[in-house]
């Protein structure tokens, strides 16, 4: 599993005028959040070089992504 083909999971919010059925709870995310890298044990630099996206906009911290994050972190 090479760095660049994993993604981070978020969750999807809610909207009033999609009905339940059609909306999906989790998503692909756009990065992995500064609180998850930090929960691995990874650092940004360390992230940079191994080509981790990084969302500074995110705030959440999902736990399959710091196990995700810990596993290539390993290799």
């Amino acid at each position: 599993m090479s760095s660049q083909t994993i993604k981070p999971l978020v969750k999807r919010p809610r909207y009033k005028f999609i009905p339940l059925n059609k909306q999906r709870k989790i998503k692909l995310g756009r990065g992995f959040s500064l609180g998850e890298l930090k929960k691995a044990g990874i650092t940004l630099s360390s992230a940079k070089e191994m080509k981790i996206r990084v969302d500074r906009r995110r705030k959440t911290i999902n736990p399959e992504n710091v196990e995700l994050l810990k596993k290539v972190k390993s290799k």
